[in-house]
């Protein structure tokens, strides 16, 4: 089928559209947001295919897959159709919810046009979603290619925008980490990081905006993943290094708990644990070998490509036949 869907959060699209239908993926001349086109740092397939919204208004589109309350109308506006009537609709909310938690209500709650994919049990749990038909489809994740070394004794970190989102991604916890070995923090808007913390380059390197590929090349040769994340959703990148064979050090908030079982890593709320727990990592690295193999056969089974997409195509199929 045709599946009309933007390009917003860059893991969780490539691993979407690696299914077997075509994906629509609107373009505009700006590459704005709202039409940032096929990735390039990801490797996407042939079948998601860059569509302009004039291009649309005459499209083929079995379904479209919202993941922001603006791509409702938006999508209307560019088919000329109505969305979740005309067209089935899928609103995927990757977050968790911001503001009176756990009393948030969905923007799409109380709705009966589109069913609410929730990509955690977590995030479903703690939105208030009204009426709408809500379900979940864990994340899944095209495997890396590398497998984990850690000959390097520093500690990995993968964070977008550490300054401006500060105590949301345990941005201000990083200081306490850099005491045991050097930190490198990859991600976007990392730049300066060092400096905002008040600490020496040399016990934090920060990597901005790697490709994907070579970012697991460069993470799989550190000791330990840390995930210091008080309120955020499952972040993929700690899946993946997960799969790479990585021990993980994780703060036990949201999702994380679930994600990471016990033989993975190390998961507490007292940062004193948390900080012994790496410390052993890179003290022995026969400790981190043999903790980094749990977490890569808790990843690839949990979250394997495969299921993702059994997963989807399921309820994209049943959405059009419901509709018809």
């Amino acid at each position: 089928m045709n599946v009309l869907v933007w390009h917003v959060h860059g893991s969780w699209m490539t691993s979407f559209v690696h299914g077997k239908h075509r994906y629509l993926v609107p373009v505009t001349p700006e590459r704005g947001p709202y039409g940032l086109g096929r990735a390039r740092t990801y490797p996407w397939p042939a079948d998601a295919v860059e569509v302009t919204p004039q291009e649309l208004r005459h499209a083929d589109v079995d379904l479209v897959v919202l993941q922001r309350p603006e791509e409702f109308d938006l999508a209307c506006e560019w088919l000329g159709r109505r969305v979740g009537r005309d067209i089935p609709a899928i609103y995927v909310e990757h977050n968790t919810p911001k503001g009176d938690v756990p009393n948030t209500r969905h923007p799409m709650a109380d709705r009966d046009d589109l069913l609410l994919v929730h990509v955690t049990a977590f995030n479903e749990l703690f939105w208030d979603n009204g009426s709408t038909r809500s379900t979940v489809v864990e994340h899944g994740i095209v495997a890396p290619t590398v497998e984990w070394t850690g000959e390097l004794d520093r500690l990995a970190v993968v964070i977008n925008e550490p300054v401006r989102r500060w105590r949301v991604t345990g941005t201000d916890l990083l200081p306490r980490f850099a005491e045991i070995a050097p930190l490198d923090v990859f991600g976007m808007g990392v730049a300066g990081l060092a400096e905002r913390l008040g600490l020496p380059a040399g016990r934090v390197t920060t990597h901005d905006d790697v490709p994907q590929h070579l970012m697991h090349a460069e993470l799989a040769r550190r000791r330990a993943y840390l995930h210091l994340c008080r309120w955020t959703s499952l972040g993929l990148s700690l899946i993946e290094a997960m799969s790479i064979g990585m021990p993980v050090v994780a703060l036990a908030t949201t999702e994380a708990v679930v994600a990471v079982p016990p033989p993975a890593g190390v998961l507490s709320t007292r940062i004193d644990v948390l900080r012994d727990g790496a410390r052993r990592f890179v003290e022995d690295r026969s400790l981190a070998a043999r903790t980094g193999a749990q977490a890569r056969a808790a990843a690839r089974e949990r979250y394997g490509l495969e299921r993702f997409l059994a997963d989807w195509d399921r309820l994209l199929e049943e959405e059009v036949c419901a509709s018809r």
